[in-house]
């Protein structure tokens, strides 16, 4: 069970940090298509169960024939989804791709997604959405909105999804106010990404369960006092691009012992904030700091006291490499790369 949970949560890093394009490729095939299969769409012979219609210049979902259980819409110009198109898988279909459409909330027929039972995987980005889809199956997984105009995140949707693990609603225009409460009841979620918003502060309400938030690219300017004492297993944090200062760091905040990344760079922080001596990855590129503080790392050494730290950026600040002073070797013992420029 440990080891599984750890696979999942490197997938979950490696997603996070090298995928922000959403588009889905399907994989290729060749060969003959079922019977039942719509026109316009291809479900081969060796895979019955997904029906491909990605690519295809569609105005319109077609019509899902019983037996599928993957299907793949992106990179096409729909703009509604009619109702009955679902009416014969609303218990069977597991993963839906939407992305790279034109569809909007009011072109969303009821009937439609709001009787997907089995759903695991929605795809919705890079779409017109105004406020998040959610479909009522109890097995989601995954839900991706990113790059929509999202203004709005309703608190209670998300209350009864405890197999949801990733949401990501980067690139749309939600506020702090909008998102308040908004994934509380997902008592399963581990990876949350809103960056690219309109946050002046890091969501509320955040599951004990949350291992990785990022919150890059919005208007953040401080950071609650004993934030991430509620979010114990938190162990990715992102708070990069926003418009951090000393002032709104309280003493101590990111002193925890779950946490093994911390970026904080392109703020206005003057200072190196306090950090746990477990923390392994701390960014502070392109702030304003202009000491290096050594009691930010180690409040004391020992030989089995000292700073995990093995990647340091200071690049772009106002301090250099003889800021340090001579002590730094054994505090930062484990340190590979300590970056000035």
């Amino acid at each position: 069970m440990f080891l599984l949970r750890v696979h999942l949560l490197a997938a979950l890093v490696c997603l996070a940090l090298g995928q922000y394009d959403d588009d889905y490729v399907s994989p290729a095939f060749s060969g003959p298509s079922t019977s039942n299969c719509d026109r316009e769409c291809e479900c081969p012979v060796n895979f019955p169960t997904a029906m491909y219609c990605d690519s295809r210049k569609l105005k319109a979902v077609p019509m899902v024939p019983s037996g599928i259980k993957y299907l793949y819409l992106h990179n096409n110009e729909i703009e509604e989804i009619k109702s009955g198109v679902f009416d014969n898988v609303t218990s069977e279909l597991r993963w839906l791709v939407l992305d790279n459409n034109q569809i909007t909330n009011g072109k969303i027929a009821a009937g439609t997604i709001d009787k997907l039972t089995a759903l695991e995987k929605l795809l919705f980005s890079h779409n017109l959405l105004t406020e998040p889809v959610v479909p009522p199956s109890k097995a989601l997984e995954e839900l991706k909105l990113t790059h929509n105009k999202l203004n709005k995140f309703p608190s209670g949707l998300l209350n009864d999804k405890e197999n949801l693990t990733s949401v990501n609603v980067q690139h749309n225009e939600l506020t702090s106010e909008a998102i308040a409460g908004a994934f509380k009841g997902s008592k399963g979620l581990l990876s949350l990404d809103v960056s690219h918003n309109k946050l002046k502060k890091l969501p509320a309400g955040m599951p004990a369960s949350l291992e990785i938030l990022y919150a890059d690219y919005n208007d953040i300017d401080g950071i609650s006092s004993g934030y991430l004492g509620k979010v114990p297993g938190l162990r990715y944090l992102r708070v990069s691009h926003n418009k951090l200062v000393d002032s709104g760091i309280p003493e101590g905040v990111f002193n925890v012992t779950s946490l093994l990344e911390l970026d904080l760079s392109f703020n206005k922080l003057q200072s190196i904030p306090d950090i746990n001596e477990q923390l392994e990855q701390l960014y502070l590129q392109a702030n304003e700091i202009n000491k290096f503080d050594l009691s930010s790392f180690c409040k004391y050494v020992t030989s089995i006291n000292y700073s995990h730290l093995k990647h340091l950026r200071l690049d772009a600040n106002n301090i250099t490499a003889h800021s340090m002073p001579s002590e730094t070797s054994n505090c930062l013992r484990v340190a590979s790369d300590i970056l000035f420029e």
